[in-house]
């Protein structure tokens, strides 16, 4: 289970997330803050415009539907996460956040990935550590990478 340090996910949550994948309806399991109405400050505009920008991209590359890309609470059984790291270079080695590692590895592997919609509340804990352009930049680089070898094959 990843759950992000800023404590923005409420940890009463992950119940859901252990639940989900233990009853196997999905092998990967992807938190979405973009289903709720966010608590004011929880997330800049345009972070929240990258994040539609990227589930559409996401969508339409993997032909799912994926709302939110960088939620930081992901969950994924022990021996499919040591399965998809044996791949990683397989979409590049330059993912600044792993999410998109993760996405990527799991759609490889034939997981069935799943979202489930959490509560998204304003950071409690921290700062951010994310440069929106430059950091922005990369996982737009990453995803043409990422299309040559899925969309484009």
């Amino acid at each position: 289970m990843i759950l992000d340090a800023d404590l923005t996910m409420p940890p009463e949550e992950l119940p859901k997330f252990y639940d989900a994948i233990a009853s196997g309806q999905g092998d990967f399991i992807i938190g979405s803050r973009l289903v709720y109405e966010m608590e004011s400050g929880a997330m800049r505009l345009l972070n929240l415009l990258g994040n539609k920008f990227f589930s559409f991209v996401f969508s339409w590359m993997l032909e799912q539907p994926i709302k939110d890309t960088l939620c930081g609470t992901k969950v994924i059984l022990k021996s499919d996460y040591e399965k998809l790291v044996s791949n990683q270079k397989f979409f590049g080695d330059f993912d600044p956040f792993g999410d998109f590692d993760l996405i990527f590895g799991a759609h490889k592997l034939n997981l069935r990935m799943i979202e489930i919609p959490i509560r998204y509340r304003e950071r409690i804990y921290g700062s951010t550590n994310i440069s929106r352009f430059k950091n922005g930049m990369v996982l737009i680089k990453m995803c043409f990478f990422a299309a040559r070898k899925v969309k484009f094959i």
